[in-house]
């Protein structure tokens, strides 16, 4: 068996786990369809049987409010009774496929703002406008929140569940207590670190009172407050988990991030954070407490959950989008079908910004996951073999023309790929090339790798055109041919110092210290950040108020550090105007302005590759054609490409 460690079992307290993977509490916002959106459902039942199927050892259910007044729509509560059969049935379903319950016990202070009819709980008076103020929480409301977690500690205990987590981070209420870069109380919950211990500790021991000696009791714990002034110190929540571990803690689940400060990103980290980020913490209050702890933060490979296990840092992993993005990664990993796992890539696409979309939009129903289109959908989207085997040529083998491929053969069909480039990857391919980006390169590389496991055919150096369609005349043609660069109409730009952003990232040999890179979203920052990379000075030119309008509200906060740090100076409102030997020459707020250039980069975006030919082939054959990805409509996202592809073999398994 490969990674012993990492599949190991292990004993706490009564609780025994096959291995030493653990889901964390994801929000899904799947309740949001339930009948008063507070309820747990069957698409929220499959989404945890299947991980449990997959081979995880520990599912933790999402954060739960155990207050009914602060619960907010669209979470999970078991503030009520009502709640108990709902949950019980989630946890019968993930034993009977051979898997371990705990529910994250929450309170969640500011964050249920998204709802407005839930009551905010804070330590201190906070104004939310000039004519609204938030009061603080008063002490008999604490003590109330107090007797809810004992009392939602108690139904987990019926419902089922195996073990229990108490929420301490995040801003939610206990860690707002906690900090005192939150708690500004100037009572005796409040001012001296004793006196801000006091909250939380009471949780605990209202939680402990109220399940069983022998079963485990989580707690999630933030390693300190990053960006947030007078926050905790790791002294102090090192101080603060002895004290915990006293009042009946027996696992530390090791995370970081707050929502009022930039350190939001560290909550559902990107790509551009690096991977493991909490180990080190983690190891250092695990040495200090002598308690378990399990770290979370981006680790998404098999292999360096091993290796923390190995340097004897941790005793469990949380791996929570590693399974969002493929729910059979642990069964995978055993058994050493590493080619065929779809990685978390970090893009937080799905996740995060679907989730934050779900709390305003109402047709955002749930997360979802670039990699992995049936997230939440597991029962409705599951992929079978349809009534006979189809030969489908795939036009285009970037990532998602790959996966089309790799869900065609596993269904029983006859993929076969032609790419016109010499290489498969596509647009994750590129995109693995800039800095701090190897993930992308990474998953692309083992899909290309399983591409070859399965056998399916491949044609490089071949561009597809009509007369090969008919040669060929396939069961069903899938085009997946990408996008091609948008070229602008400006004087100079057909000059010797101007390549376009592809053949950069793709390793184009350049000279010259200066550069000049016309276009602000992702591409654009991506080659600006390539080049520093490199030692070149950057100027970036951004014909709209605002750069990188194309990324999701925590790759914004990541991209603006890395922005701060490299020697690359951006400039929004700014046209450009004309392409010269050695500089450009642009508008800005209706003055002229230029810029020093000995490298030019086009970074305007992307329109479909133009398929007309081949649908219209397609259609005079009578061959059901697909358009998908970038193809169907540019610049689009990874999600939307792999997405299509999904839905394609679907439709043509029916």
């Amino acid at each position: 068996m490969l990674f012993e460690k990492l599949f190991s079992p292990i004993k706490i307290k009564n609780l025994e786990l096959r291995n030493r993977v653990v889901l964390s509490a994801m929000g899904t916002h799947e309740s949001a369809e339930s009948a008063d959106g507070r309820e747990v459902t069957d698409k929220l039942i499959a989404y945890h049987a299947a991980r449990a199927k997959g081979g995880c050892g520990l599912n933790t259910v999402e954060v739960t409010s155990v207050d009914a007044a602060s619960a907010p729509h669209g979470f999970l509560s078991i503030a009520e009774d009502k709640y108990i059969p709902g949950l019980q049935k989630l946890n019968d379903a993930v034993h009977a496929a051979g898997g371990k319950t705990c529910v994250q016990l929450w309170q969640g202070g500011l964050a249920v703002a998204s709802d407005q009819t839930a009551q905010i709980l804070l330590p201190n008076d906070m104004p939310m406008s000039a004519e609204y103020t938030v009061p603080g929480i008063t002490e008999e409301r604490l003590y109330s929140v107090i007797e809810a977690f004992g009392a939602a500690a108690k139904r987990a205990v019926t419902a089922g569940f195996d073990c229990l987590e108490f929420h301490c981070a995040h801003n939610y209420l206990p860690h707002s207590m906690l900090s005192g870069g939150l708690n500004h109380r100037t009572d005796c919950w409040g001012g001296s670190f004793e006196n801000r211990k006091k909250f939380p500790l009471a949780c605990i021991r209202a939680i402990r009172e109220n399940m069983p000696e022998g079963m485990p009791l989580l707690m999630r714990i933030g390693c300190h407050d990053d960006m947030l002034e007078g926050g905790l110190t790791i002294e102090e929540v090192i101080e603060f988990c002895k004290d915990a571990k006293e009042a009946g803690v027996d696992v530390l689940n090791i995370s970081r991030g707050n929502i009022v400060t930039a350190a939001t990103v560290y909550e559902v980290a990107p790509v551009d954070i690096p991977k493991g980020f909490n180990v080190e913490d983690a190891a250092r209050i695990r040495q200090e407490t002598g308690m378990l702890t399990m770290p979370c933060g981006r680790i998404n490979t098999p292999e360096l959950a091993e290796q923390i296990l190995e340097e004897d840092k941790a005793d469990l992993i949380v791996m929570a989008r590693a399974q969002l993005a493929d729910p059979d990664f642990c069964n995978k990993a055993r058994e050493g079908r590493l080619n065929d796992i779809r990685y978390c890539i970090g893009c937080n696409q799905g996740c995060y910004d679907y989730f934050y979309a779900s709390l305003s939009d109402p047709e955002v129903k749930h997360i979802t996951c670039m990699r992995n289109p049936a997230l939440l959908e597991e029962e409705a989207w599951a992929l079978t073999p349809g009534v006979k085997s189809r030969k489908v040529m795939i036009v285009g083998g970037g990532i998602a023309g790959i996966e089309a491929a790799l869900n065609l053969k596993k269904t029983g069909n006859e993929p076969v790929i032609f790419e016109k480039s010499s290489r498969l990857g596509g647009q994750f391919t590129l995109a693995g090339a800039a800095p701090g980006k190897s993930d992308f390169q990474y998953a692309a590389d083992k899909a290309v790798a399983n591409v070859k496991d399965q056998g399916i055919e491949v044609h490089l150096n071949t561009e597809v055109t009509p007369e090969l369609i008919e040669k060929m005349h396939p069961d069903i043609v899938i085009l997946a041919a990408g996008s091609t660069p948008i070229v602008p109409d400006i004087p100079g730009r057909d000059s010797e110092i101007v390549t376009e952003s592809h053949d950069l990232l793709e390793g184009k040999e350049f000279s010259g210290k200066t550069a000049v890179v016309i276009g602000g979203g992702l591409v654009g920052f991506e080659c600006a950040e390539y080049l520093a990379s490199r030692g070149v000075k950057a100027d970036i030119l951004e014909m709209k108020p605002e750069v990188l309008a194309d990324l999701g509200q925590l790759r914004k906060i990541t991209s603006q550090f890395s922005l701060a740090e490299l020697p690359v100076t951006v400039h929004t409102n700014t046209v450009c105007k004309a392409i010269e030997a050695d500089k450009v020459i642009a508008q800005k707020d209706q003055e002229q302005v230029s810029f020093q250039a000995e490298l030019v980069v086009m970074a305007v975006g992307t329109k479909s590759a133009d398929t007309t030919a081949l649908q219209e082939i397609c259609q005079k054959l009578e061959i059901p054609a697909y358009l998908i990805g970038d193809a169907k409509k540019a610049p689009g996202m990874a999600l939307n490409a792999i997405h299509d592809a999904y839905h394609a073999v679907l439709d043509i398994n029916q």
